[in-house]
């Protein structure tokens, strides 16, 4: 008997491992038609627009990413439910799929896909499910924002997701995965990892990014594409200028001495456009420079849904510049 289980264990891992792989071999451009897909499916069933469902997807990506509460997408569609949500908080059975008994229970689980299931394992039906809240509200841009405003509570989170949804829509694509230095390369520039460093003025705090000394004027450029979310003087970073991309991360460059001509708040970057230029400006009033050399302060920012945080964005720089090099 016990030999007889042993095999039909080993079969069972033999037949499950091809389907743990295939999954694991997709390439991102498998993904991007695979959620690209969905999305356009979902369109045509809820009329919530596919670059809505793509920015609500990439932000709760981000979340996925920053939170230690949520584990990683097992599917391509990364919108998070609890099981108690899905299937409702009294709901004995935290797995049901069952759409009548998970109505009964006040869940929230929907079927997406048409197979009389609704499954918190299946992509179309979770993207249904959400795609379904949202047009409860309407289809216009200003309707879906009063319906994310309502499910987050956060006007932040209403701010990233929509500026998410604005790159889909201006590129018309999910492959925007693409980055850059934020320096030419043929410029002269040096870095070190700097993150984490003492600094004294304005009282003792520490260093939330990594310096790039250059000479006056380089050129600056957005490392991702993103959106301009700030733009504006402050004491401790002179001239500098806030970018969020689309994992929610946020892009900040201090000291410049100047922006680039016609940048505004609430613009759409590239990676390689350049958005402003090194400067030494900063630790005092506005106007204040050349109270250090100049160099352009690169921080990186990650949002959790809550708040954020610095993170040492020095391991991101230099995967960038070999990237670039190498395309040469």
């Amino acid at each position: 008997m016990k030999k007889q289980l042993i095999i039909m264990l080993l079969l069972l891992l033999f037949i499950a491992l091809p389907h743990a792989s295939a999954a694991a071999d997709k390439s991102a451009e498998d993904i991007y038609a695979e959620r690209m897909s969905l999305y356009k499916k979902m369109e045509t069933m809820t009329q919530i627009p596919w670059y809505w469902l793509a920015g609500v997807d990439a932000y709760e990506k981000g979340l996925r990413r920053a939170r230690n509460d949520r584990e990683e997408a097992k599917g391509v569609i990364n919108i998070y439910y609890s099981p108690k949500e899905w299937s409702g908080p009294l709901n004995p059975n935290m797995e049901e799929d069952n759409p009548t008994a998970i109505s009964m229970f006040d869940g929230v689980g929907l079927d997406g896909n048409e197979n009389g299931k609704a499954s918190l394992k299946e992509d179309a039906d979770v993207l249904y499910t959400f795609a379904n809240y949202l047009a409860e509200y309407g289809f216009d841009d200003n309707n879906i924002q009063l319906g994310l405003w309502e499910y987050y509570k956060r006007d932040q989170a209403i701010n990233i997701i929509t500026g998410h949804a604005r790159i889909y829509r201006k590129y018309g694509t999910l492959d925007l995965d693409d980055h850059a230095f934020p320096v030419p390369l043929n410029y002269n520039y040096s870095y070190r990892s700097t993150w984490g460093d003492t600094r004294g003025w304005g009282g003792r705090r520490i260093h939330e990014g990594t310096d790039i000394f250059a000479g006056y004027r380089t050129p600056a450029r957005a490392t991702s594409y993103g959106v301009v979310e700030l733009k504006g003087w402050n004491k401790y970073g002179g001239w500098r200028l806030g970018i969020r991309d689309l994992t929610n991360t946020y892009h900040y460059y201090g000291h410049l001495t100047s922006y680039e001509e016609g940048l505004e708040k609430g613009d759409i970057v590239a990676p390689g456009d350049t958005i402003g230029y090194v400067g030494s400006t900063g630790y005092g009033k506005p106007g204040t420079e050349g109270k250090f050399p100049p160099h352009l302060h690169y921080g990186m920012y990650r949002d959790n849904g809550y708040s954020e945080w610095s993170f040492d964005p020095y391991p991101s720089l230099k995967s960038w510049e070999k990237g670039e090099r190498n395309s040469e």
